[in-house]
Parts: structure tokens; sequence; C-alpha cells
């Protein structure tokens, strides 16, 4: 017996577990079946929205970072 695969929009996947997912993916080192369960549990809207935040908040941190040294 296979079940059907959850609608993108009716996966509930905590706040936690995709900043965890998305702090791997910039990392660049995650474990395939970690990666499957990501898949089959978070939603992907989330992912990108939460990966897009990080990105900023990387390349704010830069900048702060080099202003700091550079004084």
């Amino acid at each position: 017996m296979t079940t059907k695969p959850e609608a993108v929009h009716q996966r509930k996947g905590s706040f936690i577990d995709t900043v965890k997912a998305v702090a791997w993916g910039f990392l660049g080192v995650r474990r395939n079946a970690d990666y499957q369960k990501d898949i089959a549990k978070l939603n992907p809207l989330h992912l990108m929205a939460v990966g897009v935040g990080m990105a900023f908040l990387f390349v704010l941190a830069l900048i702060l970072l080099v202003n700091w040294v550079a004084g």
C-alpha cells in the first residue's frame, strides 16, 4: 500500500527545523537521509523565505565586520 504525498501547502515542518535545514545547506554538509526527510516534511516556500532572510543577515554581518575592521 502506497501513501499519497502531502500537498506542499499542507506540510507542517517547524520553524526550527526549517532554519536547521537552511543552515546545513549553507554549510554544504547534509546526510542524504536527513535531506530526504526535509523534502517530505518542510514547505519549500518556507525554505526559500528563510534562505533569503539568512543570506541577507549573512551579508549584513559581513558588511558590519568589514566596517568594524576598516574602522
